[in-house]
Parts: C-alpha cells; sequence; structure tokens
C-alpha cells in the first residue's frame, strides 16, 4: 500500500551517485513506518538504468526481503552481470543498515523489430468519465470504510481515478478483477528512463489488493496482514507515465497466505505497454476480530 507522500517523482527519483556502480536514494517524508515498495523498485531500476547506456529495460524481477526504514537512506548496488550484443542484464541490491532490504534483476535491450500482438484493453470508463480526487471526497468516499476513505485521500504523486469503487462499500465477495486509471501527478521530462521507473513506483500500487476482492475483504482491514513478497514487471511498448494509463489487474488464485495477483497496463488508445506479476502475504489475523 502506498503511504501519505509530498514529494514529487522527480524527488524521489533523484539519486545521489556515490561510485559508478553505488547511488544513494531517500524516502519522502510520510506517515507510514515502512518504506513504499513501489518507491524502492523505482529507485532500483532507475539506479540500474544509470549504469546502461542506449538501451531500455524490458523486464525486472524483485524481492522484498526486509521492511525499509523511511529515515534511513538507502544505499544500491549495481552489479554489470552481463553486457552482450543485444541484451544487459544488472543486478541491484537495496541496503540499509548493512543489510539487503531488497533485491532486483532487471534485464535491457536494444531496440528490435519483431512479430507484434496484444491482448485488448477492457471495456471501461475512460478517466474524463470517473470522479477526480476532489469529487471522490465529496461525493463517493462518505459511504465507504474509514480507512479506505483515508487511502483515497491521502496525497501521493500518483493520481488514481478506480472504475469499481462499489467494492469497498457492499464488503460482498467479487470476480477478482480491479481496474484503475493511474498517471503522474507533475509533468515528467522526455527520458524514457524516468516514465519506465515511475511505472514501476505505480505499479505496486492496489495490485496486492485485488487478491482479496473474492474473499470479500481488503488490505485495509486491520484483520488482515498484508506485505509484498515479489514483483516482476515488463515493459512492451514506449509509454509516457504523465498520461493517462489504465491498470487492469486480476488475481487468479490465493493459497496458503499469499495473494497471487497480475496486471495489464494501457494506454488511453489500447495499447499494451506493460505487465505485472505480484505475490503477496495476506494472512488471516483473527486476533484483530
Amino acid at each position: 500500500m502506498s503511504q501519505q507522500i509530498n514529494a514529487s517523482l522527480t524527488a524521489i527519483l533523484d539519486l545521489e551517485r556515490l561510485e559508478s556502480n553505488l547511488f544513494r536514494g531517500r524516502s519522502p517524508k510520510s506517515t507510514w513506518p515502512r518504506v513504499f515498495g513501489g518507491q524502492v523498485i523505482a529507485q532500483a531500476l532507475y539506479a540500474a538504468c544509470k549504469t546502461v547506456e542506449e538501451r531500455q529495460p524490458h523486464s525486472l524481477h524483485a524481492y522484498f526481503l526486509l521492511p525499509g526504514d523511511p529515515e534511513t537512506p538507502i544505499v544500491y548496488e549495481v552489479d554489470r552481470l552481463r553486457d552482450g550484443r543485444s541484451f544487459t542484464t544488472r543486478r541491484v541490491l537495496a541496503i540499509q543498515k548493512g543489510e539487503a532490504i531488497f533485491a532486483m534483476s532487471a534485464s535491457f535491450q536494444i531496440e528490435e523489430a519483431g512479430y507484434e500482438h496484444q491482448m485488448p484493453m477492457p471495456k471501461v470508463p475512460m478517466p474524463e468519465e470517473l470522479p477526480d480526487r476532489e469529487a471522490m471526497a465529496r461525493n463517493v468516499l462518505p459511504h465507504m470504510p474509514d480507512a479506505v476513505q483515508a487511502y483515497y485521500q491521502r496525497k501521493r504523486p500518483i493520481e488514481i481515478r478506480p472504475v469499481e469503487l462499489e467494492r469497498y462499500r457492499t464488503g460482498g465477495k467479487m470476480e477478482p478483477r480491479f481496474n484503475v486509471w493511474i498517471r503522474a501527478m507533475e509533468a515528467l521530462p522526455d527520458e524514457p528512463a524516468l516514465h519506465q521507473s515511475v511505472l514501476a513506483y505505480a505499479s505496486d500500487l492496489m495490485l496486492l489488493d485485488s487478491s482479496l476482492i473474492a474473499h470479500g475483504t481488503t488490505v485495509f482491514d486491520q484483520r488482515v496482514q498484508g506485505a509484498s513478497l515479489d514483483h516482476a514487471l515488463w515493459f512492451h511498448r514506449p509509454f509516457r507515465a504523465d498520461e493517462w494509463l489504465l491498470y487492469a489487474q486480476d488475481s487468479p488464485s490465493t493459497s496458503g497466505a499469499r495473494g497471487f495477483s497480475r496486471g495489464l497496463i494501457f494506454d488511453r488508445e489500447g495499447r499494451l505497454v506493460a505487465s505485472v506479476a505480484q505475490e503477496g502475504l495476506i494472512r488471516p489475523r483473527p486476533d484483530r476480530a
């Protein structure tokens, strides 16, 4: 889940280069006791991008190892595993207080032409047809549980316009699908690596929650202990993270106190620009019933 964050995305991604393969990132001031997972993914990817020339990332695979402390800077150690003719591989460790809190591998590729196909974008209302933050606060959120109200009213650098909000109000078991429009709150420079890192940040928003739709509950419920365990992201086509993107989420399975969720990310023209997969802890907490 995302905490209340006032800093801009460009400030969050303003990494200090300590050495050629070593970077330091900081967390914005927030009300949350842990670092938002999407922030660590974004900073780690951006650090990896700074060690690669003339190639764009096409995938990343990451594990969350320990909760991050927002009061302590995060050091990103980039390992240049391979620089091939077509592909480049980087491994990144995020370190706090001498311990690895996050590990990621990212692959980069030269630009190539090839076969093309994609899944179609779901038929959902466009973002202009949905209530913005002010309209949600005025007309929608007062009818929602307090925890849901608090989440959607938090300041964050990503604007979100959910399509299906009724599930929070009804609380019933539903098909595990959730669609939400997302975009950066600020205009971003014309730097592909920055847009990809911003999307990496946003890709951790609300994805775990989709695994609880089939069970009639949410990550906002105190009776659920939720945390991201791993995260994978694939970039398919160019996009801008400061323009509206549809994040179409579903959850094929939950078992063993873990929820598995997927996401397809489309631009407003219906092009599939990225795909996401994540498994997270969704441990029932009957002691808090």
